[in-house]
């Protein structure tokens, strides 16, 4: 028997955030946070959900994982032709989310996105694994197949084609940069009054504020 769903809970008391401990900047901020979510030997610290949408507004939402940020943008890869990247292409804006139980925080994400430079999708795509770069070529990303056989199928193709070529990029596979507008911190606390500072971008400056739990 399922166990009530409404009666599992539990405090959160690890940590606080308060506004004079947090950096002004939200990217130094994040990339503290991740960090710390590093050094705890958090599992996955660098999974978010996105969350994405078609051009009438319909939502979906997956996890994939962070591969750079910088003071700019939080840049992930995938198959451009996969949902989300359909999706992407279409209507470029996006929200991730990042949860770290272990240290009992969330990050919110919320910007516009772009395509990289192919220059730069090569570069990743050349330092993955030569299995990932084949698995590359190997899946149609979200689209209906018949069965396991079928990928192990297209592995075993891809595999006895690159034998002894160099796994270019294909050119349906790369990355995609989020230049954020929102971000927000949130830190669990006792009975649920839980720690949320929010910053959002206007004329190129942060401005930040409490937001109530």
């Amino acid at each position: 028997m399922t166990k009530d769903l409404a009666s599992i809970r539990r405090d959160y008391i690890l940590k606080t955030l308060n506004e004079e401990d947090i950096d002004p900047d939200p990217v130094k901020q994040f990339k503290k946070w991740l960090n710390e979510a590093i050094e705890a030997c958090v599992n996955e610290p660098t999974a978010m959900a996105l969350a994405t949408s078609t051009k009438e507004g319909i939502p979906s939402v997956r996890i994939v994982l962070l591969k750079k940020v910088t003071q700019e943008d939080f840049v992930f890869f995938t198959n451009y032709t996969s949902r989300k990247g359909r999706q992407l292409l279409e209507n470029p804006h996006a929200a991730l989310a990042f949860y770290w139980p272990e240290l009992e925080r969330q990050v919110r994400i919320e910007g516009s996105v772009t395509r990289l430079p192919e220059e730069a999708s090569d570069e990743y795509f050349n330092s993955r694994p030569p299995g990932s770069r084949i698995g590359a070529w190997a899946s149609p990303q979200s689209q209906v197949i018949p069965n396991r056989a079928f990928l192990e199928e297209m592995m075993l193709k891809y595999q006895k084609q690159f034998q002894s070529l160099k796994i270019e990029r294909p050119s349906y596979w790369g990355g995609f940069s989020l230049k954020p507008s929102l971000i927000e911190f949130w830190q669990g606390r006792e009975s649920r009054l839980h720690d949320r500072i929010q910053f959002t971008k206007t004329d190129n400056k942060w401005k930040a504020e409490r937001l109530a739990p």
